[in-house]
């Protein structure tokens, strides 16, 4: 089996390490000082009191890899379509794309038995350049747990977690997807295979399209988002509209929306990462946690008065700051 990951930053390093050191044929695509420091000095990664160096094939060239069994794309969600011209020399007839990447994902319409099948969401896929250069056919879904950083080029810190749930579009537990769960468990993670992606992307994405933009115009950690009156109730409300488009999409949310802000709480002090993103002045995931959850609110006809007000607010903070 061969396994490419497309933006071996942090996430994408920690996957690559684990892999590479359990014997997975994998390589890594990366850039800048962290791609010439994997390539001089290994992949680095500190984990558990140790550090494990192992040397995949790390490149900033496709074409020098050829065509792979599965690529997981662990890029933020707004450099994906950048890339899909790139990509095409690791696209083979059968080559599975894993979408390990935060928010709506492109494909979310692909296979859902709706009045919506095959719907595009704009906001996360302009111009259809994921849909038509990738193919949904080759979509599969994943859900990522774990947080990592990159503490110096080329070394990754891994803080905590290491789940990777897994999910195809139709629901179906596919040899495909069986294969890539067993070599994921095979190097160390937990990779559950999920009849209904959907619903773990969506309580995932519950969190993030409240607590991200609002500690990115407040600079708050999350246990003080989650538990001060006025930013709790600000999330509570855009959880609630969330949901309401999430339950109309057929989605089964498991939790109530009071536990779900009590366990971002639980986190403690902890900076999101469109936080950590605005601080370092990058780009910020707004359109696949945000805005694309205000598409989805205007597409099945349900008001989204909160999640709007916020929306206008973090795009303006980030035009300001030089990072949307």
């Amino acid at each position: 089996m061969k396994i490419c990951i497309y933006g071996a930053g942090a996430i994408g390093g920690y996957l690559g390490a684990k892999l590479a050191e359990a014997g997975v044929d994998v390589s890594l695509i990366a850039r800048g000082p962290h791609l010439a420091a994997m390539q001089k000095d290994g992949l680095r990664l500190n984990m558990n009191g140790e550090q494990i160096v192992t040397r995949p094939t790390c490149t900033s060239d496709p074409t020098e890899l050829g065509p792979q069994d599965f690529i997981i794309v662990t890029l933020k969600a707004h450099s994906v379509a950048g890339v899909v011209p790139a990509m095409q020399p690791l696209l083979g007839a059968d080559t599975a794309v894993v979408t390990a990447v935060n928010g709506v994902p492109w494909w979310y319409f692909h296979q859902l038995p709706s009045d919506w099948q095959d719907q595009r969401v704009a906001s996360v896929d302009p111009g259809n350049v994921q849909w038509d250069g990738i193919g949904p056919e080759r979509a599969i879904g994943c859900v990522v747990y774990p947080a990592c950083e990159i503490s110096a080029p080329g070394v990754i810190e891994h803080i905590e977690g290491n789940r990777f749930t897994l999910g195809e579009p139709s629901g179906e537990k596919t040899e495909r997807v069986l294969a890539l769960s067993k070599t994921l468990i095979s190097a160390g993670f937990k990779a559950p295979v999920r009849p209904a992606i959907r619903d773990e992307i969506w309580i995932k994405l519950w969190g993030n399209l409240c607590f991200n933009p609002l500690s990115a115009l407040t600079h708050a950690t999350l246990d003080v988002i989650a538990t001060e009156d006025g930013t709790r109730n600000i999330a509570r409300a855009m959880m609630l509209e969330a949901q309401a488009i999430g339950e109309k999409l057929g989605v089964r949310f498991p939790i109530d929306v009071d536990k779900r802000i009590a366990g971002a709480a639980g986190v403690g002090a902890h900076k999101t990462s469109m936080l950590q993103d605005l601080e370092l002045q990058r780009p910020m995931e707004i359109d696949a946690l945000v805005t694309a959850v205000q598409e989805l609110g205007k597409l099945v006809a349900l008001p989204t008065p909160t999640i709007d007000l916020v929306l206008a607010l973090i795009q303006q903070r980030a035009r300001v700051a030089g990072c949307y």
